[in-house]
């Protein structure tokens, strides 16, 4: 079963309108929707490891722009969305916390979630909702997606065949290992917090 949805799944990231949904999933993660574009842009680029970069490149810009769609739900609409949005997503406790690593990181703070697993989405309400220089967080947000994407872009680009191979031959136990490594790294997290 799991080679059998391996195989479907690499067979949609290789679709014509892939693109358009790494896209669309990269702008909608970036300001409200929970799920990341990584799992995507990672089989889309071990789908076609020549296009990697491209793929990297195309999650960057709709990522940052999907920053200034969040940017612009904190600075105007965060009576009438943006604090219904944090509470939907499980935010509104930690919101005031991020408020105030806005305030006194201003740029890295930004650029660290743009980098790492930390909601990127809280931030960039935050950011709006606090009036954080637009410049900042533009350069902030390109300085961190474009980390993160382009990270995996280059690593396929340069790898990618190897990658594809190995991944073919030892599917189920790499499966296993990132399904423990994300519930480790959530309890971790939880744990911590």
């Amino acid at each position: 079963m799991l080679r059998g949805l391996y195989e479907w799944t690499m067979e949609k990231a290789a679709h014509p309108h892939a693109q358009g949904w790494l896209a669309l999933f990269s702008f909608v993660e970036s300001s409200f929707f929970p799920i990341p574009p990584h799992p995507l842009l990672g089989l889309m680029c071990l789908a076609e490891p020549k296009k990697a970069l491209r793929f990297a490149a195309i999650a960057t810009i709709a990522s940052v722009l999907g920053g200034l769609f969040g940017y612009l739900i904190g600075a105007v609409l965060y009576d009438s969305i943006g604090l219904w949005l944090l509470d939907a997503l499980g935010y509104a406790d930690i919101f005031p916390q991020a408020a105030c690593t806005v305030n006194e990181n201003g740029g890295w703070a930004v650029f660290a979630t743009a980098s790492t697993p930390i909601p990127y989405k809280l931030m960039t309400i935050t950011a709006g909702f606090v009036s954080m220089n637009l410049a900042t967080f533009i350069i902030a947000s390109i300085a961190g997606r474009g980390l993160i994407f382009m990270t995996v872009g280059i690593l396929f680009q340069v790898f990618g065949a190897p990658i594809k191979k190995f991944i073919d031959k030892y599917l189920v136990p790499l499966t296993t290992l990132f399904v423990v490594l994300v519930i480790g790294g959530f309890l971790a997290i939880t744990q911590l917090a």
